[in-house]
């Protein structure tokens, strides 16, 4: 593993072990960690200058999340990314966050609307950012915002579990592909249809909006095969090969 800056824990009281997750989630999601790259616990303990207990818990919380695997006799490995891991989570995303979007229609009070629309103002002023990193972290708050909305909190936990699968395409997408206006546009539709009460809008903007990863991955493959889980190979494939 390569000797990279990773960002510095502080102090907050919280778990060693959550912070050092979250750092590492942070670091694979952005690429600081590559699709492929070896992991060693002793040396992400000194340089996090923590024992390797929290580093340890950490890496299981990461495998669990798909995003690492563990390699007997060999270390940790950050995992490439899979096409099919991908369009589940997304799936599985879509399933949650349309019915979210339903609930917000009919149930959000004027101050989470007002939450939603500086939301948007705040993404309006980032659209023009060098850092994908800031515009990823306010597209978070804005679809826990919706969960919020939806009074369905528990629905954005959910999706924080599957969408690891989805974070790191995004990043790629957001650098290269998906213009940040787009998004923003798409957003906009998403919380016009919660201020006009109108649940099949809402749901219909927010599967639109999610689709745009099944239309940009295919490219991300593309250019970056290297960061990508090859295709298997089906056996009607390799028997006409």
């Amino acid at each position: 593993m390569n000797e990279k800056s990773l960002p510095k824990l502080d102090l907050r009281p919280e778990s060693i072990a959550r912070q050092v997750t979250r750092t590492l989630r942070q670091a694979i999601v952005t690429m600081q960690l590559a699709p492929g790259e070896m992991l060693s616990e002793q040396d992400l303990a000194r340089r996090f200058g923590v024992s390797r207990s929290p580093v340890r818990e950490a890496l299981i919380k990461l495998s669990e999340a798909g995003l690492v695997r563990v390699l007997p006799q060999r270390g940790t490995q950050v995992v490439k990314i899979s096409r099919a891991g991908v369009e589940n989570a997304r799936f599985i995303r879509e399933a949650v966050e349309t019915a979210v979007v339903r609930e917000a229609a009919l149930k959000a009070s004027p101050s989470m609307l007002a939450e939603l629309n500086a939301s948007l103002t705040r993404q309006r002023r980032a659209q023009r950012s060098k850092s994908t990193e800031d515009f990823l972290a306010l597209d978070e708050e804005f679809h826990r915002l919706l969960a919020e909305a939806a009074g369905r909190l528990a629905a954005w936990e959910m999706i924080e579990d599957v969408k690891p699968q989805m974070d790191r395409v995004r990043f790629l997408d957001m650098t290269q592909a998906t213009p940040r206006h787009v998004v923003v546009a798409q957003h906009e539709i998403i919380v016009g249809a919660i201020r006009d009460g109108n649940p099949s809008a809402a749901q219909k903007a927010m599967q639109e909006h999610l689709s745009e990863i099944l239309r940009s991955l295919p490219e991300m493959q593309v250019q970056h095969p290297d960061l990508f889980e090859p295709e298997p190979t089906t056996l009607s494939a390799a028997l006409s090969a």
